[in-house]
């Protein structure tokens, strides 16, 4: 049998960071995402999906949020099973049974809300899973695992939603933990899990698929699904990944110490497309003239990329003698520009004379591109 493995859907999540344009179609990707995984379901002609934990990002997403997520899942007519994991946990009142009042859960849409086999005998699965009933737990739920009982011969597929302890980074282990050698002890075929967002094997038969859809600046190789293909029970799992995220998110480092540097930066960034979201950590020593040419190639890639970030207040800004004899202007405005040249010399006036003389700067750049 084969089954494709999801998680971390964060159906709902926003981007109030981003301008509103960008934020509401890195949002809508989210759903879109969901669309591509029931085809991709239909294309691998896999038995079932199995969505291990954070379907949806808050429990206060709107009903509309909550229908067109079940919408987009339609198209995949094979069973659905959904566990609810720290963000959407399986509370008295939830997502999940404001879901159910909607009526948008189909009959092959199978909610995995309590510690209870669910058993889908046409395929030869059971599903066992280990749903959050509250954000954050101190203990192991995957440990009701192993006194679930199951038919003979039935492949026996865990799931669960939490930090594998000693195996991913230093900070992960602190709530929702798993027991790494989970598989053995529960006598797993393989344990679907969710939380880490990016793509991970812990061992033959336990994985992350990472969220199919990036939203944060991490190289954990995100955007992916995983086709998970077990033979028989016993027989060890054959997994393999799909890429299916719209976007990809980078974060560059650049640190400026010749103006050319500026130059490579933009000639880089110019090489991203629409599918890229990228944030630029900017550091380093710039003349006025650089950082003209900088703001104007952050100006053309923040349109040619689907969003942009960077903040320029760890720039370090230094006139040269060039920049400030490009500084025309005539009478008064002369007299101004000599004199912060002036106490730019100075130590104890260095730093604000020089900002005054790139808001001067800025000022008759302006006023001679208007001309």
């Amino acid at each position: 049998m084969r089954f494709l493995h999801t998680a971390d859907w964060q159906i709902g999540r926003t981007y109030a960071f981003f301008e509103p344009y960008d934020a509401a179609i890195l949002a809508e990707a989210r759903t879109t995402t969901v669309e591509r995984i029931a085809a991709l379901a239909n294309t691998e002609q896999v038995d079932l999906v199995i969505v291990a934990g954070d379907v949806f990002d808050a429990q206060t997403v709107t009903d509309r949020t909550i229908r067109r997520l079940f919408l987009a899942m339609q198209a995949f007519t094979g069973p659905w099973c959904l566990l609810s994991g720290n963000h959407d946990a399986a509370l008295s009142e939830s997502v999940w049974t404001r879901a159910q009042r909607l009526g948008v859960v189909n009959a092959n849409m199978h909610l995995l809300l309590r510690p209870e086999p669910l058993f889908l005998s046409d395929v030869g699965v059971a599903i066992l899973p280990a749903p959050l009933t509250q954000r954050q737990t101190a203990e192991d739920l995957t440990a009701a695992l192993d006194g679930m009982s199951t038919p003979p011969g039935l492949i026996r597929i865990g799931v669960g939603h939490g930090a594998v302890q000693g195996v991913l980074p230093e900070g992960i282990d602190s709530s929702n933990p798993i027991a790494p050698d989970r598989t053995e002890t529960a006598q797993l075929d393989y344990l679907a899990l969710g939380d880490w967002h990016g793509c991970k094997e812990i061992n033959a038969r336990t994985w992350y698929s990472g969220t199919p859809e990036p939203e944060r600046y991490v190289d954990n190789d995100p955007g992916q699904v995983l086709v998970v293909e077990i033979t028989a029970s016993g027989m060890v799992p054959l997994v393999e990944q799909r890429r299916v995220g719209q976007f990809q998110w980078v974060r560059w480092e650049q640190e400026f110490r010749v103006s050319e540097d500026v130059d490579s930066l933009i000639e880089k960034l110019s090489a991203l497309d629409g599918r890229f979201v990228v944030r630029l950590d900017l550091t380093g020593v710039l003349d006025i003239n650089a950082r003209h040419r900088l703001l104007d190639g952050l100006a053309a890639v923040s349109a040619q990329v689907r969003a942009l970030e960077y903040d320029l207040s760890d720039i370090r800004l230094q006139p040269t003698d060039a920049d400030i004899a490009s500084m025309q202007a005539d009478g008064y405005l002369s007299d101004v520009i000599g004199e912060l040249r002036d106490r730019s010399a100075l130590p104890d006036q260095k730093v604000a004379s020089t900002e005054a003389l790139v808001i001067l700067a800025d000022i008759l750049q302006s006023q001679q591109g208007a001309a």
